[in-house]
């Protein structure tokens, strides 16, 4: 059976802080008023929002999930003007230097048919993953949005942090050598995917990071680039991004600035 990676004290003690001081997990319950006041909202029925430019717009699934959640993120972005992709990476539990190489393959796709550089927009783990595509390929992206991503480093309730440990054990017991992995999926790892991470965001690509402090999953400190320029502060809870009108309204507003940008 592949070893699992042990927790230093620091991430050990930065679970239980969390716990402690975050909101209880229970409350990402609330996310079906999100979805509801969604359905209610002028900007869902295209109501005041700048229109696209027929831009294609790549969507990213959180930790744990697959594209089909953001379906109605998908099915509006095309009424409001965009060409919208899932981002085929399949279930997001595997190695994310695995699940960066198989976006790269969506992000192509997407360019080829617009002849145009492509929008990213990531939730969660998703969003960590589209920026560190975003920073291996800036030649190929328009503009990054990333709604809750902790892409200053995982601060994350307990729960999570016990799943990414079985995501770990899975990519070892692939591995005719686990230890060689022993530092796969933590910020430790001197894959492509990390070392990306590292290195300064480009200065072509505009970056939108939307978080809310009510998030019950993840530290928000960790979702922000701390400029004002690129941070918009939601009500909300953390699964309910996905169908906050709050959200949508600024996701049509900053690729409408990023179209402008580029011009």
């Amino acid at each position: 059976m592949a070893r699992l990676r042990q927790y230093t004290p620091e991430e050990i003690r930065e679970g239980e802080e969390f716990q402690a001081t975050g909101l209880p997990l229970w409350r990402e319950a609330l996310v079906g008023l999100d979805w509801l006041s969604l359905r209610a909202s002028a900007v869902y029925r295209a109501i005041g929002i700048p229109r696209g430019d027929g831009s294609a717009v790549v969507l990213v699934p959180a930790f744990l999930l697959s594209d089909r959640y953001l379906g109605d993120l998908h099915e509006w972005l095309g009424r409001i003007g965009y060409q919208p992709h899932m981002s085929g990476i399949g279930r997001n539990i595997d190695c994310p230097n695995v699940l960066t190489d198989r976006l790269k393959v969506t992000i192509d796709h997407a360019h080829a048919q617009t002849k145009r550089k492509v929008h990213l927009i990531g939730h969660s783990l998703g969003g960590v993953l589209a920026r560190s595509a975003a920073v291996r390929w800036p030649e190929l992206i328009a503009s990054l949005i990333t709604m809750a991503s902790p892409f200053r480093g995982i601060h994350a309730h307990p729960l999570i942090l016990e799943a990414q440990a079985l995501v770990r054990g899975r990519i070892m017991a692939r591995s005719a050598d686990p230890t060689a992995l022993e530092n796969c999926y933590t910020g430790h790892c001197s894959c492509d995917f990390v070392e990306a991470l590292k290195r300064p965001f480009p200065e072509g690509v505009r970056q939108t990071a939307i978080y809310t402090k009510t998030d019950g999953v993840v530290d928000w400190r960790r979702c922000i680039t701390e400029d004002p320029d690129s941070d918009i502060e939601v009500s909300g809870t953390h699964m309910g991004l996905v169908f906050n009108p709050q959200v949508y309204r600024h996701i049509a507003g900053r690729l409408a600035m990023a179209e402008v940008s580029r011009r």
